[in-house]
């Protein structure tokens, strides 16, 4: 195994490993100043935990580089059907943050299996993708690898955690249609959110149906399909506003606030108000290492994993941010080159599904940050603090470099 990593080490890019060291670095430097007090002293909090998280983050990519491909390949649905078990377990133990995510074991950390869920998900999808000789071109032979997404998905979502359940289901369409999944089939599973989500806009309900009647023409699906198809989403779209207003005030207000937190100045709306305050407040260069208020007067919450993107801007400036940003992208492309020339499918769906998640993260992160979207409770790749996302992230950097060098061997 050594022989053969050695001997490919030259036609991989060193950049797969390194770029994820920098984004590391960069996060301990953020947690770092959160972890100095004003006295100067450095209390064991976010910073000396994720130091501790290094370890078994490193033992983890180290390990999984000794496992030939073709172990995980023949493996993987019992890894799947573990973690289906491991995500229904904190069920069983009291909340945690009002949330049944993780597995208390009596130590001073908890486990997150759900973080584990997303590698393995994609694993098993690519698996099946790639083992199975789909005629990938009809309807029906995607709804299968689409509930391998959703089951740990709705088991997830009932913990509650909405922002990583909508994470498991990402990498499914990109890898639908890595294999030659035809686009109008997509189109056809994400219709009925767009039929519903426009239909409180005139306008908009009207410009939502011209475009789905363009596609159905271009498409050229069966004709009684396609009416079917068409009406069933205008249906869908007439009967949402009639359900909307079946609703009491108080639970239309839950559901806008969720949409637009900023109708909820002091509940739902204050951790991204003070975000913006804090990115807004650090300028271009920042205020400086230890010196950002909204950090340390603890305005602005949860600043250590979900909000880890505003204590950096605060503190060293929209540059950073930008910088981080760059690295993110060089990392992410840098993985979908590598499914691009990918011989073999399995390897290639793997790739590409690391590379949506990790494209997720960053995106719904640094978006909620900002306040372009509602807050989901993502923490940011390699920079958040956290030690079962921590290594879960080197486990798919392992991944990657696994899929990279290595083929099938049966």
């Amino acid at each position: 195994m050594l022989k053969l990593v050695y001997s490919q080490s030259q036609k991989f890019p060193l950049s797969v490993l390194f770029l994820p060291l920098l984004l590391t670095i960069i996060g301990m430097i953020a947690l770092f100043s959160i972890s100095v007090n004003q006295s100067g002293v450095i209390a064991i909090t976010a910073f000396t935990k994720q130091l501790l998280f290094m370890i078994p983050a490193i033992g983890g990519f180290i390990l999984l580089l000794f496992i030939p491909k073709y172990i995980i390949h023949k493996y993987i649905y019992v890894a799947y059907a573990l973690i289906l078990i491991l995500v229904s377990v904190p069920f069983l133990f009291n909340t945690i943050a009002g949330t049944h995510r993780w597995i208390n074991i009596g130590l001073p950390f908890a486990f997150q299996p759900s973080e584990f869920a997303k590698w393995i998900v994609v694993v098993s999808l690519a698996k099946y993708l790639s083992d199975h000789n789909l005629e990938i071109k009809k309807f029906s032979t995607l709804l299968l690898p689409i509930l391998i997404a959703v089951l740990p998905a709705s088991i997830i979502l009932q913990q509650p955690d909405l922002g990583t359940a909508l994470i498991l289901l990402t990498p499914v369409f990109p890898m639908l249609y890595w294999v030659g999944s035809r686009p109008f089939h997509l189109f056809m599973l994400i219709a009925p959110i767009f039929s519903i989500g426009t239909a409180f806009h005139n306008i908009s309900f009207t410009s939502w149906a011209i475009i789905m009647g363009l596609i159905l023409y271009i498409a050229r699906p069966n004709l009684l399909f396609g009416i079917i198809f068409y009406f069933v989403n205008i249906f869908l779209g007439l009967l949402a506003p009639l359900l909307w207003n079946g609703l009491r005030p108080y639970q239309q207000k839950r559901i806008l606030t969720l949409f637009n937190p900023e109708l909820d100045p002091l509940g739902a709306a204050y951790q991204t108000i003070q975000s913006k305050v804090a990115i807004g407040s650090g300028g271009f260069f920042g205020k400086g290492m230890g010196e950002g208020t909204q950090t340390h007067l603890k305005f602005l919450p949860v600043q250590e994993s979900d909000f880890i993107v505003s204590v950096i801007g605060e503190e060293f400036g929209f540059i950073t941010i930008a910088f981080m940003l760059i690295i993110f992208a060089f990392f992410i492309l840098k993985i979908v080159n590598l499914a691009y020339y990918s011989k073999e499918r399995f390897a290639g769906l793997v790739l590409i599904g690391i590379a949506t998640i990790f494209l997720s993260h960053v995106f719904v992160n640094t978006a909620m940050s900002t306040g372009l979207i509602p807050v989901k409770g993502l923490p940011l790749p390699f920079i958040s603090a956290g030690g079962s996302f921590l290594l879960s992230c080197y486990i798919m950097v392992s991944l990657i470099i696994k899929m990279g060098m290595e083929t099938i061997d049966d």
